[in-house]
């Protein structure tokens, strides 16, 4: 396996990350190595949080909630998955799977020896944080997440599987606008709308067809207020390849860019939304394994959804379903990345979740 790793001159000058990094050496099945990156902020002996991002982001997502954090005593641990980051990045779509990513952290949190934690995870740290609980129960003390779930979709009608896959081997061209459109109908209470799998297929094929994604004005996009003018000015930038030059490009892009010299280290942002589990796939027999954990589970459960969040406002049903002693927090807004748009709201939650006596 062809390993890439973003040169550390790439994220100097970042705005907000001050933090020292943390580099465990893990081994992929075929024996590469992998070095995995993590901060490790706040207290030595405080409660530990377990703070996992999704894709197209990294642990710099959760820099606006970890001063709140920390002032209430808690320890936050936030990894790199592998492919983002400051972690290493596989070079080849095939190297990339939701069953190869949970085997990645799960290795990188045996290597840690971390126990007593705290999880929360968010999109695809959900998907992958989520397993890793199921698996390694014994390492932690309570669960959180929102605007994430551990898809299990058996029984999705044929026709649907068909559409789904037609469109993503399609000649259709999406731009971030076209992509958008659809996807924010994804909301899956809105039975108009369809089977959410024929919205996401929007964002599936948008980020594997962009060889160079857009990945610093995409999260821009979703985390900022932006007015139109500068966010089309500025993909007119990075189109032209101007985007390090760009007056349009903010603080938060570069950010989200700098752990992407060029287009070949994207593979993993690019690859893994077509590894959500909308419709079946190969992780079916393991994500009712973990469901199946979660049904039976006395760790203590804390779904906390923002609730204005297209992709993930009919998810919280089915979390609570799947885990029957989950408790739901107030949605507290802020789009999809509310650890970055209600951090201060999201921390005071999360804080109270540690505290809380069991």
């Amino acid at each position: 396996m062809k390993v890439l790793r973003t040169p550390d001159k790439c994220f100097k000058n970042l705005k907000d990350y001050p933090y020292e990094p943390n580099y465990t050496f893990i081994q992929a099945k075929d024996g590469t190595t992998i070095r995995v990156h993590h901060i490790d902020e706040g207290p030595i002996d405080g409660p530990i949080l377990l703070a996992m991002h999704g894709q197209p982001v990294w642990s710099y997502l959760y820099t606006r909630m970890i001063p709140f954090l920390n002032e209430a005593g808690i320890r936050v641990i936030a990894p790199d998955l592998v492919g983002y980051g400051k972690s290493d990045k596989p070079a080849a779509r095939e190297d990339y799977s939701y069953q190869n990513q949970v085997d990645w952290m799960s290795a990188w949190l045996e290597a840690n020896d971390l126990k007593e934690l705290t999880f929360f995870g968010q999109d695809w740290g959900g998907l992958i944080g989520l397993r890793m609980v199921a698996i390694a129960p014994h390492r932690f003390k309570k669960v959180a997440m929102g605007n994430t779930g551990l898809p299990y979709n058996p029984d999705v009608p044929q026709d649907i599987i068909d559409q789904v896959k037609g469109f993503r081997a399609s000649s259709i061209k999406l731009t971030p606008n076209s992509m958008s459109k659809e996807v924010r109908k994804m909301d899956a209470s809105d039975e108009q709308s369809g089977h959410p799998a024929l919205k996401f297929m929007y964002w599936q094929k948008f980020c594997w067809d962009s060889e160079n994604l857009p990945i610093g004005m995409l999260n821009s996009m979703m985390m900022e207020k932006r007015s139109r003018f500068a966010a089309m000015a500025q993909y007119l930038f990075f189109k032209l390849g101007l985007d390090s030059i760009s007056p349009f490009r903010t603080n938060l892009a570069k950010a989200y860019e700098a752990p992407f010299p060029n287009a070949a280290y994207k593979m993993g942002p690019r690859a893994m939304p077509s590894h959500v589990p909308m419709i079946p796939d190969q992780s079916l027999e393991a994500q009712k394994k973990a469901r199946d954990f979660f049904a039976t589970s006395s760790l203590p459960f804390l779904s906390v959804f923002a609730g204005d969040d297209p992709v993930t406002n009919g998810i919280e049903k089915d979390v609570l379903r799947m885990a029957p002693n989950a408790k739901s927090a107030p949605h507290i807004g802020g789009g999809h990345f509310y650890q970055w748009t209600r951090p201060k709201q999201l921390s005071k939650i999360l804080e109270d979740f540690i505290k809380e006596e069991s």
